[in-house]
């Protein structure tokens, strides 16, 4: 099975499991969007920036002019794409500016249950790493602490054409039936963001500024340093932190 039609495998079980509305992301001539348009029942959308794609997308009617979003993915308000209902989001999702769509996705989480899309391996271990290791970071936490995991296939750079310098990997995400309600997710994002500004750098240290309450400090957590953090850990230091005197 080719690789394309092997990712619309997987948004096609996606897609049974959640719903049928799917947004892709950058098309570009259509390689995977002839694929995904033959997934039955399927509500298919793509918001491509170039219009010069857009122009391959039509003349070659891959997709439908009405099925095309021609717009920059991080300055449009996905929330109104498919009239607020739930969609799967996906794409091959360009590197430079994947972890921005990460962040879109989870700012946007309410619309979308799922995604599958495939990254540079380097930022598809930083989404999905464990903690204790060089690649857990800010997008770590964040991603884990809405959406769980899984890498589903490895890409290596021959597979291209031209080859990338790098490997690439296809993961999914699924957002949490039920995520903890410890923490306030607006200072969450901000402990999580000062936490990992200095990774270095004992908590007592990098919280030091949301700290009003010194007794706060005797707390085990405000030794430790942000590697030693499991994601829920994170939460509930923002809630010591929304709790204190």
């Amino acid at each position: 099975m080719a690789l394309v039609e092997q990712i619309a495998s997987y948004v096609k079980d996606a897609a049974e499991q959640y719903t049928y509305n799917v947004l892709e992301i950058g098309p570009g001539r259509g390689v995977l969007t002839q694929y995904l348009s033959k997934i039955p029942n399927i509500n298919l959308k793509v918001v491509e920036v170039d219009p010069d794609m857009v122009e391959v997308l039509t003349q070659e009617q891959i997709v439908k002019s009405e099925q095309i979003v021609e717009a920059d993915i991080l300055q449009t308000d996905i929330r109104k794409i498919f009239g607020g209902d739930q969609y799967l989001l996906v794409g091959n999702f360009p590197y430079n500016i994947s972890s921005q769509i990460v962040i879109k996705m989870l700012v946007n989480k309410a619309y979308i249950p799922a995604m599958i899309g495939m990254f540079q391996k380097e930022m598809a271990d930083r989404v999905l790493s464990e903690y204790d290791k060089k690649s857990y970071s800010r997008l770590s936490v964040l991603t884990q602490a809405q959406y769980s995991g899984r890498k589903l296939v490895k890409i290596s750079p021959g597979s291209f054409n031209p080859p990338p310098k790098v490997d690439s990997m296809v993961i999914r995400l699924d957002r949490k039936d039920e995520v903890e309600d410890i923490y306030n997710e607006k200072l969450f994002r901000t402990v999580v963001a000062l936490i990992f500004s200095k990774r270095r750098k004992m908590l007592r240290n990098t919280l030091k500024s949301l700290i009003t309450d010194e007794t706060l400090l005797e707390n085990p957590y405000f030794t430790m340093r942000p590697e030693q953090l499991l994601v829920e850990d994170f939460g509930k230091i923002t809630t010591l932190i929304l709790n204190q005197k």
